[in-house]
């Protein structure tokens, strides 16, 4: 009998080997972007946006056009570049770090303003890249070179939560909160990209999903290890689920995926 391909490469994906540590979930992030991308057909009129971050290489292994951009800046150069060629598709791929702290401003005017580009956020609590420095999504108590004995909610304040800010917007968007610290909430996440996609695809809104992710070196925790401490700590403060549609607010978690 003939062999059937049930398993392969996304032609949206290079063959080059990635630079990410050992069990971060950058990886299965980007395959399931490249997935969705193949699956709609916008691989080849896709540009994404590389800010400052882990994801500072992503041009290397997206099969599409790339732009890099300053720290933060992402969504201000997804604009530009969506408003010069409507016809593209055009994603920036975030960390916390980047969005969060010295980009908050940037993608909270970009879905103020209704920009019909698509922003894939990536938390892993911390920042990267850069040599684990407190993230404004760190979890309280949780240690980082900058706050050695854990974040101090009385002096740093509470992480924020990007996914239900952004959703409280009175323009239209669609805003997702996804993890990928399983094979099950994997899948799931990559329906919630696929959503996010269909919405530019189809020129309705902005279109924002976060993603948890795990950061084992940076946490100090063993890649195995790293997927469980995410799910006993980020899970309740994050929950899973759509936080608003196109057509409104959508609150309710998703069954199986919501914290608490």
């Amino acid at each position: 009998m003939p062999e059937t391909l049930v398993f392969g490469k996304p032609t949206a994906l290079t063959e080059v080997p990635t630079h990410y540590c050992p069990g971060c979930t950058h990886g299965v992030i980007h395959r399931l972007v490249a997935e969705v991308l193949d699956e709609l057909d916008l691989t080849r009129r896709t540009v994404g946006i590389a800010p400052v971050g882990c994801s500072v290489l992503a041009y290397n292994y997206f099969a599409t056009d790339f732009h890099e951009a300053s720290h933060g800046r992402a969504p201000a150069v997804a604009t530009g570049i969506k408003r010069a060629r409507p016809d593209l598709i055009v994603f920036s791929y975030q960390g916390d770090g980047d969005l969060a702290s010295i980009g908050l401003s940037e993608v909270l005017h970009c879905a103020n303003r209704g920009e019909k580009v698509t922003v894939i956020f990536v938390n892993n609590a911390i920042y990267g890249m850069t040599g684990g420095q407190m993230a404004p999504t760190t979890m309280p108590g949780q240690v980082a070179t900058t706050c050695p004995l854990g974040r101090d909610v009385e002096q740093a304040g509470y992480p924020i939560r990007i996914a239900e800010l952004i959703s409280t917007l009175r323009t239209p968007a669609f805003v997702a909160r996804a993890s990928v610290h399983s094979p099950l909430h994997a899948v799931h996440a990559k329906e919630m990209i696929r959503r996010a996609f269909r919405c530019q695809k189809e020129g309705r809104c902005f279109s924002l999903v976060e993603v948890l992710s795990t950061c084992p070196t940076n946490w100090g925790i063993p890649p195995a290890e790293s997927l469980t401490w995410l799910e006993q700590h980020m899970l309740p403060y994050y929950p899973l689920g759509v936080f608003k549609t196109p057509e409104g607010p959508d609150r309710a978690p998703l069954p199986l995926f919501g914290g608490a």
